[in-house]
């Protein structure tokens, strides 16, 4: 008995760290989106409306991807925490397709961000 729950207890404390890992991204992605209109406000670059905009939505793109990872992070937490204790396990490829969708987005955005502050 004191084996399983010792095998129990490195499974739940694997899930908790990758979690963390989640929660770590999430603040690089923030970071990413707060430094990129940072930047682009306080560098003194050309100033364009079209150019201005895309930093604005870039950085609050950035901010609710990192919200939407959090409570899907949290979710996926809660769920393989029960399936650990149910002693089942499916894998969540669906959370980690839209969150490779959603990186997707921003990576394309910040090129346009570059592409368009070149003009």
């Amino acid at each position: 008995m004191e084996k399983n729950q010792l095998k129990y207890a490195q499974q739940h404390l694997a899930n908790e760290r990758t979690f963390l890992a989640w929660i770590r991204t999430v603040i690089a992605i923030v970071g990413v989106g707060f430094l990129a209109t940072s930047l682009h406000f306080t560098i003194g670059v050309h100033r364009d409306a079209r150019i201005d905009l895309s930093s604005i939505v870039l950085g609050m793109f950035a901010c609710a991807l990192g919200l939407v990872i959090t409570v899907l992070a949290t979710f996926g937490y809660l769920q393989k925490k029960r399936q650990i204790d149910e002693g089942t396990f499916q894998a969540s490829s669906a959370h980690v397709i839209l969150i490779a969708v959603f990186m997707v987005i921003l990576l394309s955005m910040i090129i346009l961000y570059f592409v368009f502050i070149k003009v």
